[in-house]
């Protein structure tokens, strides 16, 4: 197996944290990192879900609206499926 260098920029905080963990699981941080890149070939992606909690302020419009018109007794409702697209010309 031939290996070759990775170079990573991260702050000395992070890195004495992170090395801190890895002394308790007593591995190094190369070992740490090629168990990552493993898991990342293995999931064929990231091996944990990267998500942002707080959505945009689109989406929290659309929210907004949505519960403004689920408590609207003037907001138009329909019956079924059918009475919509037939309201929507469809």
């Amino acid at each position: 197996m031939e290996y070759t260098n990775l170079n990573i920029r991260t702050s000395k905080e992070t890195k004495a944290a992170a090395e801190k963990i890895f002394d308790e699981l007593g591995i190094s941080t190369s070992t740490a990192f090629n168990i990552f890149l493993k898991a990342v070939i293995r999931q064929n992606g990231l091996p944990f879900e990267l998500r942002v909690d707080v959505p945009n302020s689109e989406t929290v419009a659309a929210i907004e609206e949505g519960r403004k018109l689920a408590h609207d007794p003037n907001a138009k409702s329909y019956a079924s499926v059918e009475e919509l697209k037939k309201a929507l010309g469809v």
